[in-house]
């Protein structure tokens, strides 16, 4: 299972509304501009973040979008699922061998955990709080 440009854009937008939280509304186009990202698609991925529920529009000279809940509301799951569907790594029925099968179930139910009990209050502040050691694999 991999995340597409659709979910990892996403929380990028969402990530940015949370770091402006409290501050007004801001533009699609300002986000487009700081993250390097094409304003027409980050278009697409809003919409389906408002219907949703997680952000606002605001009309006018002003306008733009702003959180509909404070950023500790709202996970990494929420804006995941919205824009990617439901998480699985793999589809699996249940004729497939148990052991697969609760395998793959493990593996769903740890990525929905970690991505439930994500904040985007947690990943605007992550470097804040510390945690700004990076592993370093070598192969």
């Amino acid at each position: 299972m991999k995340i597409s440009t659709k979910g990892r854009y996403g929380l990028t937008i969402m990530m940015d509304l949370a770091d402006k939280y409290g501050k007004g509304p801001t533009s699609l186009k300002s986000i487009a501009e700081r993250h390097n990202l094409s304003e027409h698609y980050l278009e697409q991925l809003v919409g389906p973040l408002r219907n949703a529920g997680l952000v606002k529009s605001v009309r006018g000279a002003y306008g733009g979008y702003k959180l509909s809940k404070s950023p500790d509301e709202i996970t990494a799951g929420d804006v995941i699922r919205v824009l990617e569907g439901p998480i699985s790594p793999v589809e699996f029925t249940e004729e497939e061998d148990p052991a697969k099968r609760h395998l793959w179930i493990r593996i769903r139910d740890s990525i929905n955990e970690v991505l439930d009990s994500t904040t985007l209050l947690d990943l605007i502040t992550f470097e804040e709080n510390g945690n700004n050691d990076y592993y370093m694999f070598y192969l």
